[in-house]
């Protein structure tokens, strides 16, 4: 079927790029993209991909929109903020506006080891766009054991950095971290971020879908990249296949058993607790500097106390974390990633 005049005039400046063409352009209109969460790395990489004429978008977030979202994460405005509304309603809301010929379901879920495979399955690609590892190496297993490509990408302070992993062709991430990092994790929430670094790393991850979803195999940066955008510090690392690989070679999916470094149970009365399978220790004075920008904190030698709002989390030096002022696990699990990191 041709391309009627407006869709032709929509995609114009596209098609007049030569990797791409007007049967490029065709085989976007039949793909399907996948994005997992929807800050500040996954607002732009959805802006992007529906400006570019996929066929079909699923978004998954189990978050609602904040005053303090609006800095970086483009697709929502005051009034999502007022309203608190699901990240993933307002961008599916948004987005439909922006294109009504692409298909876009906004899907509010913690995506975790019991829906992950179910929410990825016909999908393409699926981009990264979460804030913890624990989900990234869950992603990454879903990925070797579906077979569907999918892309990495990290933003916080002025630094991004992205890896593109398709099964069969190039290294998985965990040959590149063969473990749970350990220690304390940077968080956006802990020391921040520009718009920019989110910007740059979604800009790569685009691209990367775009040539996958093309068949442009060759094109591939096949690279973990990184970039601080306010440093002007750019790194270029190979990442080979790791013949000894848990995942990607003994097959080994932890996370998708339910068996990933962290355990979630409720404590109390709305209170969930978050224990450390392995062991990470945490340096409470290193965590209460970092804390101390975002609620007040009380510490000693065997805890640490910080008060968020209408939250307080309560931190042991093993890793153990208490989050009182809930009783949804996937709440806790974010207010655990973005303030203690994991």
């Amino acid at each position: 079927m041709a391309e009627s005049n407006e869709t032709s005039s929509k995609y114009s400046r596209q098609t007049l790029f030569p990797p791409i063409g007007v049967d490029g352009q065709k085989r976007l209109r039949r793909s399907q993209v996948l994005i997992v969460g929807c800050g500040a790395l996954g607002t732009a990489q959805a802006n992007a991909l529906v400006r570019a004429g996929i066929g079909r978008l699923r978004i998954v977030d189990r978050d609602f929109v904040e005053e303090s979202n609006l800095q970086r994460q483009m697709l929502f405005d005051e009034s999502d903020a007022r309203e608190n509304l699901p990240k993933a309603v307002a961008a599916e809301r948004k987005l439909k506006a922006i294109n009504g010929e692409v298909e876009v379901e906004g899907v509010v879920a913690d995506f975790d080891h019991h829906n992950g495979e179910e929410l990825s399955e016909g999908f393409e690609v699926v981009l990264d766009g979460t804030d913890n590892f624990e989900s990234r190496f869950l992603l990454n297993e879903i990925s070797i054991r579906g077979e569907i490509p999918w892309i990495y990408g990290g933003a916080v302070a002025s630094n991004g950095s992205t890896m593109t992993i398709v099964p069969g062709r190039t290294a998985c991430l965990s040959c590149l971290f063969p473990a749970h990092p350990q220690g304390l994790h940077e968080t956006c929430d802990t020391v921040g971020i520009i718009s920019s670094a989110a910007s740059w790393t979604a800009a790569v991850q685009v691209a990367e879908a775009l040539k996958i979803l093309l068949a442009r195999w060759d094109d591939l940066h096949g690279c973990f990249l990184s970039y601080d955008i306010w440093e002007n510090r750019f790194a270029k690392m190979r990442v080979r296949p790791n013949p000894s690989c848990s995942v990607c070679h003994e097959r080994r999916f932890v996370y998708l058993e339910g068996r990933g470094p962290t355990r979630v149970s409720l404590c109390g009365r709305d209170s969930v607790q978050i224990y450390q399978r392995g062991k990470r220790r945490i340096d409470l004075n290193e965590l209460r500097k970092r804390l101390e920008k975002v609620g007040p904190v009380k510490a000693n030698g065997y805890l640490l106390r910080c008060i968020l709002e209408r939250f307080e989390l309560t931190v042991f030096p093993d890793g153990r974390t208490i989050v009182k002022g809930t009783q949804d696990p996937a709440l806790a699990r974010s207010l655990y990633a973005r303030y203690v990191g994991g």
